[in-house]
């Protein structure tokens, strides 16, 4: 996997395996491979997946199941529809609209892209 500098590592993660849940790799309930696992697909340091599964805990994607696992929760494509929303619109957005002003460009001028 190719990491980026603009997000740190355990989040970039976390948007690889919201995009396995998007594309219907894993499904609701479903679990999903361990810290170990994912580690070593990506060959990072198992604690930076813990950290990434730790977040995705905190947004309530996923749950541990003591002793089962990780599991995706019943409403996790929500979830990450909601966060991808959130950090559209907080994040790219606004830098978005900036560098509209600055070419001086209109919505308009965006609708023959569609």
């Amino acid at each position: 996997m190719d990491f980026k500098k603009q997000k740190p590592i355990y989040q970039q993660i976390a948007d690889t395996l919201c995009e396995r849940v998007l594309g219907g790799e894993w499904q609701a309930e479903e679990r999903i491979p361990s810290v170990r696992e994912v580690a070593m697909q990506l060959g990072v340091n198992p604690n930076t997946v813990m950290r990434t599964y730790d977040y995705l805990q905190q947004a309530e994607i996923i749950y541990n199941k003591r002793g089962m696992g990780y599991f995706l929760a019943t409403d996790a494509r929500e979830k990450i529809n909601g966060l991808h929303r959130k950090e559209f619109l907080e994040e790219e957005l606004p830098t978005f609209i900036q560098k509209m002003k600055l070419l001086n460009l209109t919505f308009d001028d965006l609708k023959k892209y569609e």
